[in-house]
């Protein structure tokens, strides 16, 4: 069995007996360490046709996670980790770039957990993921995610203008089996992505899409990852998830070239914002 496979059995052993919220709780202050190394073409590649990328040319951004996802995951089902991580849902994930990568480059990850925070709808932890070359950070992201339980706070948020529609640029059409076949090219096997009867068992009425395939789609409908080199390539990224995407469904992509959405009818599931590297 894979580390990433151990990982997902110990954390469903350990899930139940772990308690979001409980008062004191903190965070694992290790980090877990991927040394440098090649990056392997048949993942990659994989990669690239679930969520769009060309698959030659510039790293994707959003690449860097999924190599450190094994190290997230190993972090998360760790016995000091203090949140049962099935049924964890990703939040929000801002990611920079330093400088543009390329398939070719050996990227050393650490992941490490960073803060620990209360929630209207449970407990939020933000994980750090960083990729160097040769000892230097050339990428970085900060994610969150939440572990849903009764909190006493109101259900809903405090109201907020909704925010401006932009204009729509692409309609996807998402099958059923997008999280199985997601969750082989990048690892992330929860099961709130696989099938409506495991989600079902954490309060969806269907499986949903990964908030990291959304935000990598995105990236891959403004023609991110298809420059040999860096200029014009999305150098960082903020990403809200706002509502989950049950599957199967059919989404609109809408930009104005730097703001982006995704909706889904008249419900919005995410928003963002990207940045690109400067000629």
């Amino acid at each position: 069995m894979t580390t990433l496979g151990l990982s997902l059995v110990r954390g469903a052993v350990t899930s139940p007996f772990k308690r979001a919220g409980r008062p004191g709780a903190t965070l694992p202050t290790g980090r877990e360490v991927l040394p440098a190394g090649r990056i392997a073409p048949g993942p990659l590649a994989a990669y690239n046709r679930i969520c769009g990328f060309a698959e030659s040319g510039a790293l994707p951004l959003t690449y860097p996670h999924v190599l450190g996802f094994p190290l997230a995951m190993r972090l998360m089902t760790g016995r000091a980790f203090p949140l049962p991580v099935l049924g964890l849902v990703h939040t929000w994930i801002e990611i920079t770039g330093h400088r543009p990568l390329r398939p070719t480059d050996e990227l050393g990850i650490t992941v490490y957990a960073d803060e620990l925070t209360p929630h209207r709808r449970g407990t939020e932890v933000t994980v750090v993921t960083e990729a160097r070359i040769a000892g230097e950070l050339v990428w970085e992201s900060r994610s969150g995610y939440l572990s849903r339980h009764e909190t006493g706070a109101q259900a809903d948020a405090p109201s907020s203008p909704p925010p401006q529609e932009l204009p729509a640029v692409a309609e996807w059409r998402l099958p059923a089996d997008l999280g199985r076949r997601y969750g082989a090219a990048s690892g992330d096997r929860n099961p709130i992505h696989l099938h409506p009867v495991t989600a079902r068992l954490f309060g969806f009425p269907r499986h949903i899409a990964h908030g990291m395939w959304t935000v990598a789609r995105c990236l891959a409908e403004t023609g991110n990852g298809s420059e040999a080199a860096g200029q014009g390539r999305i150098s960082s990224v903020r990403a809200d998830f706002k509502a989950p995407v049950l599957l199967p469904s059919t989404l609109t992509y809408a930009t104005d070239g730097t703001d982006f959405q995704v909706r889904g009818g008249d419900r919005i599931h995410l928003t963002g914002r990207a940045e690109r590297f400067k000629p």
